[in-house]
């Protein structure tokens, strides 16, 4: 249970580490999403003023690209992070094998014939395709990212320092060896999803035929999968029917046939008639407004005592997106992988509230907390019903999340934010001391060649492996020593840049005396 649990938690950092920069991300996601908020204009006419709303939409759009290409951001970021060492270059290959997988899934769905083409209304997003970097692929969420991630590390850690002999088959020794390795696994991916996930993408299309016709139990069903089904892409096939075909119903004004959840609310809005159960398909919004600061809260209260500031300013920013823009992408990758049985219940919960909301015949808007104020209050006499029930339940909806996840994390002693070992990220102060030591240990200013440094490790080529002082090396304060021939590396952590540049001026300072 231990290993398990050791490998879980190996899991979530190589996951919470390319993630973390959606934290920063998720702050100016919220001033963008203010700024150019439709309903906030309404209220607040000086954010109408343009150079205003070019700032909202740049930010806005700069931090929105980040969301809607997490797959690519967490394949490379993951393979930087799983392996041993030449991260750099493990993290470019990665991400020349995420176009060579989207380019190959591209070009077979070309050869086959299986290119959707856009609808006017909802693009790609019901056709079980996407554009990611330009290229129209199958939609496989951030699965695909993240499966690509895990195997371009694994197969890189075991393949880089191959080498051939011979002067044709030596050229590709080494890194070669290793792109050629990955840039295959990634072409044969790329083909693979487009025969494995399209029958995934028609067993979904067959529940949502059923959940139209399942009552109570297919709203729970609806809820539950719109949100389970969110890291493999296929949540769109769940919701995008009911929204915007027959299965969510119809409406006829005058003589114009609205068809869809979503174009059925708008048009009774719009027409001032009263809200009609068809508005249940468009729930999913309610646990984004609401649901998410519970489970901030809850990641919050059950972090570290000496990690929960931390925390708070790290998922709070991204709470408050998802409630003002329902953007919970930056949220659900920080737990949907690491903590899955987390994942279910936030499933059943959002669930659990749209069969709540429907048997109470709460008719109102919940697509975010601006939007659904806006609408609600602006809405014509009887066209709401039970409006201000919808609010005391949002705050209902809170404390279940908040309860329910702090008990199971605790109970299971989940690796949720705020919970997990990271390396620390400050360091003493170097010590000169150390530096000339290290230069005596190396065997002196005259056997040091070459000096470098990547992110957490200090590299170095000596002139003669026999004036090595191995054991002072090993007895100095870092984290590791690797040493292959000529070549040391030393794990410094953070501070490898700092030692690399002390390093050097000691050097500099020897060769002038």
């Amino acid at each position: 249970m231990q290993k398990l649990l050791q490998k879980l938690e190996r899991f979530s950092q190589a996951l919470l580490a390319p993630l973390s920069y959606l934290t920063a991300a998720g702050l100016l996601l919220v001033v963008g999403a203010l700024l150019t908020s439709g309903p906030l204009r309404q209220l607040c006419p000086a954010l109408n003023w343009p150079p205003i709303r070019l700032v909202g939409e740049v930010l806005y759009n700069g931090m929105m690209v980040l969301i809607n290409n997490l797959s690519a951001i967490l394949c490379v970021g993951i393979a930087a992070l799983r392996t041993r060492t030449e991260k750099q270059e493990a993290a470019l290959l990665s991400f020349m094998a995420y176009l060579i997988f989207l380019t190959a899934n591209h070009t077979a769905l070309d050869a086959l014939g299986r290119l959707a083409q856009p609808d006017g209304l909802t693009g790609l997003a019901a056709t079980g395709q996407t554009t990611i970097l330009g290229i129209q692929v199958m939609d496989t969420g951030v699965a695909g990212g993240v499966l690509l991630g895990f195997a371009a590390a694994y197969i890189f850690n075991h393949s880089y320092e191959k080498q051939f002999k011979g002067l044709i088959t030596q050229v590709y020794s080494g890194l070669r060896w290793a792109f050629l390795c990955i840039a295959a696994f990634a072409a044969a991916f790329g083909l693979a999803v487009c025969f494995v996930w399209p029958p995934l993408q028609q067993g979904v299309h067959a529940i949502t035929r059923w959940i139209a016709a399942s009552g109570e139990l297919g709203i729970f069903l609806y809820g539950f999968l719109e949100r389970l089904l969110i890291p493999t892409g296929l949540h769109h096939l769940i919701y995008m029917p009911f929204q915007f075909s027959a299965l969510g119903g119809s409406v006829t004004v005058g003589s114009v046939t609205y068809t869809g959840a979503y174009t059925v609310t708008m048009a009774e809005y719009s027409n001032g008639l009263p809200l009609t159960g068809n508005i249940v398909w468009m729930y999913t919004g309610f646990t984004k407004t609401f649901g998410y600061l519970g489970i901030a809260a809850a990641f919050i209260f059950t972090a570290r005592k000496e990690r929960r500031k931390q925390t708070a300013a790290a998922i709070l920013p991204l709470a408050v997106t998802a409630s003002l823009a329902s953007i919970t992408e930056p949220v659900d990758f920080l737990f949907c992988f690491v903590s899955p049985v987390l994942w279910v219940l936030h499933a059943a919960i959002t669930g659990g509230f749209m069969v709540l909301l429907n048997a109470l015949h709460v008719r109102a808007f919940t697509s975010n907390l601006l939007g659904s104020l806006v609408f609600n209050l602006s809405a014509a006499p009887g066209q709401t019903s039970r409006a201000a029930l919808l609010y005391l339940l949002g705050l209902a909806e809170i404390a279940v999340y908040f309860v329910v996840f702090t008990v199971v994390i605790r109970a299971l002693d989940l690796p949720t934010p705020g919970r997990t070992q990271e390396p620390e990220q400050t360091e003493k102060e170097i010590d000169p001391a150390d530096v000339r030591r290290l230069i005596e240990a190396l065997g002196g200013p005259d056997n040091i060649r070459t000096v470098d440094n990547c992110f957490t490790r200090l590299r170095v080529t000596v002139e003669d492996t026999s004036l090595l002082d191995t054991a002072a090396l090993l007895s100095m304060p870092h984290k590791g020593l690797v040493q292959e021939g000529q070549r040391l590396q030393l794990v410094c952590g953070l501070q490898a840049a700092q030692i690399r540049r002390l390093l050097e001026e000691q050097l500099e300072q020897c060769a002038t005396v």
